[in-house]
């Protein structure tokens, strides 16, 4: 078995950081720097669905958890 020692193991071990890095950034970053066109194809595929209809449970769609009430949100 082969140790790699000085340069060699550095260059390896920036090889693997680097290989994840590019397999993360289309996954994770990219989307999260620029979610509008995300946004548009959520819309495209939602056109026609009314959330209230499909919601399990005939429970409400999404209210504040909190209970904050609507002039301290606008503030």
């Amino acid at each position: 078995m082969v140790l790699l020692k000085g340069w060699k193991y550095a260059a390896m071990v920036s090889s693997v950081i680097g290989v994840i890095g590019l397999a993360i950034y289309p996954i994770i970053v990219s989307p999260m720097m620029n979610p509008e066109p995300y946004k548009q194809q959520q819309s495209i595929n939602r056109r026609g669905i009314k959330q209230e209809e499909v919601q399990p449970g005939n429970m409400k769609v999404w209210s504040d958890p909190f209970g904050r009430p609507k002039e301290a949100v606008e503030k």
